[in-house]
């Protein structure tokens, strides 16, 4: 009788080690977050705006690609084109005048435009440049003119033969603080609008 109770303690002894052995390794492994568990957190953080660039004309492809520069270079904040009759924060239109925008930076729910100005094109500015600066305003950034072609936010002051349409460190940095720290709720900008002219 007693070697049988011994059995049965040990037994008892095993199972209750596993489990906690078990538990032990369920708290570690939840502790230890998965590359795609931190990738959905950071999906959560990041502030999706939509924009519409039905009116963009001649310009929808140099807006799309102006929106990638800033997808591919900060995690903060991703610019989505809206789906025909989708409400859009940022709306994009042609115009034949310099380039303008509604500085933000805008929120969810919010409302700012962009115009993808023809006199600068014609000059010979680069047209997804000039998009990708637009949307700089609209993410929060003034102009830093004048400034070198690595300086997005240097607009004009870059020359007809700068390219670059890439936020540099700077700027990069003062967007994902602009969308950091939970402010994806807050109100819009106030509305000052900038005219990217020489």
């Amino acid at each position: 009788m007693l070697r049988r109770s011994s059995v049965c303690a040990l037994i008892a002894a095993a199972i209750t080690s596993l489990a906690l052995v078990g538990g032990a390794s369920s708290a570690t492994a939840a502790a230890s977050p998965t590359a795609a568990q931190a990738d959905q957190v950071q999906a959560q953080r990041t502030t999706t705006l939509y924009y519409d660039d039905s009116q963009a004309a001649e310009f929808r492809g140099a807006v799309a690609a102006g929106a990638q520069a800033w997808n591919d270079s900060v995690d903060n904040v991703t610019l989505v084109r809206a789906r025909p009759g989708q409400r859009a924060e940022i709306r994009v239109f042609a115009s034949n005048g310099w380039p303008r925008a509604v500085l933000g930076p805008v929120r969810p729910g919010g409302s700012v435009w962009i115009e993808m100005g023809r006199q600068a094109v014609n000059q010979g500015h680069d047209p997804v440049r000039i998009a990708a600066h637009e949307f700089g305003h609209s993410l929060g950034l003034p102009d830093r003119k004048p400034g070198p072609c690595s300086s997005l936010m240097s607009g004009s002051t870059g020359g007809v033969n700068c390219k670059n349409a890439t936020p540099n460190a700077v700027e990069r940095a003062r967007v994902e603080a602009n969308y950091g720290r939970g402010t994806a709720g807050q109100a819009p900008a106030a509305g000052v609008i900038v005219v990217d002219g020489p």
